[in-house]
């Protein structure tokens, strides 16, 4: 980020390389649709961009990122609950042609676990869901949420503890 603030516009594509999928899940996952994540995605490195100048490495990149991506939300884009669609049932089942190896009822039992875990991450509140996948999805310590989402540690602890619950009860 420093290189691109100093003028690098190679240094940009890497950055957007490297961090645009995290940021993408992350707001995707925390919206749960893909015209309000596509929209908040873009306006999440439009800021990064007019923020260049002002970028000071007091934080891993990533977490500085998050930090806008999460702003973003706070912000009042967060105002529907996620939906469920059939997209994810039919990329559950589109396996690959010719390989015996994969069963129906593979494919099937998995895509009922990871829909238990989106209905169970549908049900936490926004701070638990924004905690967990923060951790999970993003790879972020507890330190690290805590910046993101402006709180104490032991309040980003807590959310993350009753977060992990849902989804561990769910699956069980």
């Amino acid at each position: 980020m420093q290189a691109y603030a100093g003028g690098e516009t190679r240094a940009f594509e890497a950055l957007y390389t490297r961090h645009r999928g995290t940021v993408y899940r992350f707001l995707l996952r925390s919206v749960a649709r893909r015209d309000l994540a596509d929209e908040l995605f873009q306006d999440t490195w439009s800021r990064v961009i007019s923020a260049r100048d002002r970028y000071r490495p007091d934080a891993r990149f990533t977490t500085w990122l998050l930090q806008i991506a999460h702003n973003l939300l706070i912000d009042g884009f967060r105002r529907l609950r996620p939906e469920e669609t059939g997209e994810q049932a039919e990329l559950a089942l589109q396996f690959a042609e010719g390989d015996d190896a994969e069963r129906p009822e593979r494919v099937l039992g998995e895509f009922e676990q990871a829909r238990q875990l989106q209905k169970a991450l549908a049900e936490l509140p926004d701070d638990q869901r924004t905690a967990f996948l923060l951790r999970v999805e993003s790879g972020l310590s507890i330190e690290e949420i805590a910046e993101v989402t402006h709180v104490g540690r032991e309040t980003a602890k807590s959310r993350l503890r009753y977060a992990l619950e849902k989804p561990r009860e769910a699956l069980a």
